[in-house]
This record gives structure tokens, C-alpha cells and sequence, in this order.
């Protein structure tokens, strides 16, 4: 088998060093299944795509100016430099993954294997697509206002929610609607206290 040293395969605008062995494109629909009492079969429901997976076998060798190993640094550096300790997105061009329509990846796995009988590294590098989200913030502009009072948006927003509400409910508000029954009876019992007190004091 005969290995061609592709040097359209770039990661993070650096050439992979070595022999492209394969390299293997997946994209998988998320799908799920849900359980029927009585029924054996399962009704599946799609929900959407999960991000695409990238697979690159590279067998690497020494060269008149570097071992396999100074030529693997340049995958783990790739992989992560010195001091970095969170995974970057970073941009892909080949025409495997360009044919899946994959700009960046996340660096999700790196690992070699080395043979006895073989002067060189065998590395499976494995690369997951990055697609970034567009997160919406919305504001909640409530809460309580200082001591001072209501603040003008608090205000404005009163007279918003007065103005929804129905016409006639407003109507009602408006009215005299007079006491509940439970503030009646404790008036009525402040008053027959007073009265009963005042029979009794000395004219």
C-alpha cells in the first residue's frame, strides 16, 4: 500500500506531518426512541444533528532533519500549547471535511502507538465539528425600587400593565367598593369596646 504525504490537509494552518493512512467523516442525526407499554416496537423521534466526527490516521517517520517524535510535537502543540488549558476551536482545510461543509473543529483526542519492528508513530487524531451558538440574553428589567420611591421605568412599566388590563376591571377599580367583611367585624368590635368603656367612665 502506498501512502501519499498530503499537504492539503492543514490544522490550525499547520500541515500534518506524516502519512495520511485515512481519514474518515461521520454525521449522525440525533434520534430518539420512546418506550410503548405493550408495544414492541419503539417509536423514534428525530430531534436534530449531532456535530460531525473527523478520524485521521497518520503514520510518521524520521526524515534527514527530524525524528517521528520532533515530528509529532507538532501535533501535540497543535493539540495543546504550552499553558493552554481549556480546548480552542480552530479552523480544518481538506476536502474531506470541506465536502461535509466542516470549517472548525474541536482537538478532542490525540494518541500514538509505537511498534517494535517499525521506525515510526502510528497517530489517530480525532476531531469533533465546532458550531457556534448564538445565545439571546434577555433583560429583566423589574425588581424593587429604592427607598426613594419607584424608578421611572418602574413607573412607566405600572401604567403599561394598568393599561392592559380590561376596561371594565378598571371601572371596578375605580369605584367605592367598600370594606370586606372581616375588616367590618374588627371595626364593629373597636367600636361596642369604645362604647362600653366610655358607659363606665365618670361624668
Amino acid at each position: 500500500m502506498i501512502f501519499i504525504e498530503d499537504e492539503r490537509i492543514k490544522l490550525n494552518g499547520v500541515v500534518l506531518p506524516g502519512l495520511v493512512k485515512s481519514i474518515e467523516v461521520t454525521e449522525t442525526a440525533k434520534v430518539d426512541e420512546q418506550e410503548v407499554e405493550g408495544s414492541a416496537t419503539k417509536p423514534k423521534q428525530a430531534t436534530g444533528y449531532e456535530d460531525a466526527k473527523v478520524n485521521i490516521e497518520l503514520i510518521i517517520d524520521d526524515t534527514e532533519g527530524q525524528t517521528k517524535y520532533e515530528r509529532y510535537a507538532v501535533l501535540r502543540e497543535i493539540f495543546r500549547k504550552p499553558g493552554q488549558n481549556v480546548p480552542q476551536p480552530i479552523p480544518i482545510v481538506s476536502e474531506d471535511t470541506a465536502a461535509h461543509g466542516i470549517e472548525k473543529v474541536i482537538f478532542k483526542k490525540l494518541t500514538h502507538k509505537g511498534e517494535n519492528k517499525k521506525s515510526q508513530l502510528v497517530a489517530n487524531l480525532e476531531l469533533w465539528e465546532y458550531i457556534p451558538q448564538t445565545i439571546t440574553a434577555t433583560s429583566s428589567s423589574g425588581g424593587s425600587g429604592s427607598s426613594g420611591g419607584l424608578s421611572g421605568g418602574g413607573s412607566s412599566q405600572a401604567a403599561a400593565a394598568t393599561s392592559n388590563l380590561n376596561q371594565d376591571y378598571q371601572q371596578y377599580l375605580g369605584t367605592k367598593r367598600g370594606k370586606s367583611p372581616a375588616s367590618d367585624m374588627v371595626t364593629g368590635a373597636a367600636t361596642a369596646a369604645l362604647n362600653k368603656v366610655m358607659t363606665q367612665m365618670p361624668y
